[in-house]
């Protein structure tokens, strides 16, 4: 399929793909504490999938430069900045009152070295906006990234700063119109909240809607002023499996692709909306779960993967490598190879888990009307919005030690970055909040004339690395 804008290449969808990956070997170690449903091992667990299968050797792999204060500031709020730099859980009793200001302390629990798990995560999706904004890849993969509920002024659901909106204003300076994509179970407001008020991003979430976090993603939410339209929401019920799944997103995002033309792509590829998650109840495959990968893949248009939900960490990893794969071109075999947490896959030790026989609470005649709603939408949008010229940022520079890991044997060992430290200490209790909150009120500072004014007047991510 060639539709959409800035189609790369790299020709048809059977060709391969150059694919950057980012990954940090510290990202394993962070723990929000006891009982917390978000585990940062699950990034660990998914790189030794990637890395006993072989797909290492067949893409880039960088470790991303940190997000310094200044870049996380493109978006959020200096005070709110300032505040995660300096927190610890030593001293949160004496900022009790920023504390609940920023809504930090249950849900997003201070932990050790929050600030830097931050800049980590956060830090790669960018870096892999400058990537595929200087045409070095195609595709550009951050499992650690994708946070999509963490606003301006204040962390949500597990997210601390919104690395997504991070990398879509990077991108927005190569690219007149950038689609955002979302298949995490749960409705992505902090990305969608972030660009209501422009047509230069278009954001289509795929979520549970109704009694669940974070409550909002109506159909009806379909942005605002010049965004009008520009905001899709596909609000869906439990149990939904891959047919019913597919019989919305290939239609919706196929109309998408035509009517707005992006210049780029991003998708958030949260895994909690498979089958058997912790948090979920949805009842994707993993080659369902998948599908949405290879379709969005097969416009040729660059593409930024990104993670983001997913508690059945073995469910986490097994999808995040088979996707990996997907964006590669590459076939994975079901049979899992050995590896450093291979009990953890037991007791069939297989990658692809059959759904289970929950009931699909969404009848046909129910996603007929949601995807006839969401066309009759996207068809009030006549051709792509024109963008009035204007003097661009001038591009982010990329890091000269970028350039110095194209030595396959170099970029990676598979026995390396793998030990886990089971040693470290729970610093805080944290009772983690049901998923079900009231619905927020749109904070229309957050609207995007904030995040243009921002592009214009910063100088953007700056990828100096350090030497140590």
């Amino acid at each position: 399929m060639e539709t959409g804008g800035n189609s790369l290449p790299s020709g048809p969808d059977g060709v391969k793909r150059k694919v950057l990956y980012f990954y940090d070997p510290e990202v394993g170690n962070y723990y929000y504490g006891q009982g917390h449903p978000m585990k940062p091992h699950r990034i660990r667990m998914t790189h030794a999938l990637l890395a006993h299968y072989g797909l290492l050797q067949h893409m880039q792999v960088h470790k991303p430069v940190p997000a310094r204060d200044r870049d996380l500031c493109r978006f959020h709020a200096d005070d709110y900045v300032n505040f995660l730099h300096n927190v610890t859980p030593e001293t949160q009793q004496d900022q009790l009152r920023q504390l609940k200001r920023f809504n930090v302390g249950e849900d997003c629990p201070v932990f050790d070295g929050l600030f830097s798990f931050c800049q980590t995560y956060a830090g790669g999706s960018i870096g892999g906006a400058v990537k595929l904004n200087h045409g070095f890849c195609d595709i550009a993969i951050n499992w650690a990234g994708g946070l999509h509920h963490a606003k301006k002024c204040e962390a949500s659901g597990f997210c601390y700063v919104n690395d997504i909106v991070l990398a879509i204003l990077e991108l927005l300076k190569q690219h007149q119109r950038v689609l955002y994509v979302d298949i995490d179970i749960h409705h992505g407001d902090g990305v969608e909240e972030a660009f209501y008020t422009t047509d230069r991003v278009m954001t289509v979430s795929f979520h549970k809607f109704g009694d669940y976090f974070p409550g909002t993603g109506d159909i009806r939410d379909i942005g605002y002023s010049k965004g009008k339209y520009y905001s899709l929401n596909v609000p869906l019920d439990d149990g939904i499996d891959d047919e019913s799944y597919h019989y919305l997103f290939k239609p919706i995002i196929s109309k998408v692709m035509e009517v707005f033309r992006p210049g780029a792509v991003v998708l958030q590829c949260g895994a909690d909306s498979l089958s058997g998650d912790r948090l979920g109840c949805f009842n994707l495959s993993i080659k369902g779960h998948a599908e949405c990968v290879k379709f969005m893949r097969s416009f040729n248009v660059p593409l930024l993967l990104l993670g983001g939900g997913g508690y059945t960490i073995r469910n986490v990893a097994r999808c995040w490598c088979y996707e990996t794969g997907v964006a590669l071109g590459v076939e994975v075999d079901d049979k899992m190879p050995q590896h450093e947490y291979y009990e953890y896959f037991g007791p069939d030790y297989n990658l692809h888990v059959s759904p289970s026989n929950m009931e699909n609470k969404n009848s046909r005649q129910l996603l007929l009307e949601i995807r006839n709603k969401l066309l009759d939408n996207l068809s009030k949008l006549e051709h792509a919005p024109s963008v009035q010229f204007q003097e661009r940022e001038p591009d982010t520079e990329l890091p000269e030690a970028d350039e110095d890991q194209d030595d396959g044997d170099e970029r990676w060992n598979s026995d390396s970055d793998m030990d886990i430290d089971e040693d470290r200490k729970l610093i805080i209790p944290s009772r983690v909040k049901r998923e079900v909150i009231e619905p927020e009120t749109r904070d229309p500072v957050c609207s995007m004339e904030v995040q243009i004014e921002t592009i214009e007047q910063t100088r953007g991510f700056d990828t100096a690395t350090n030497e140590t």
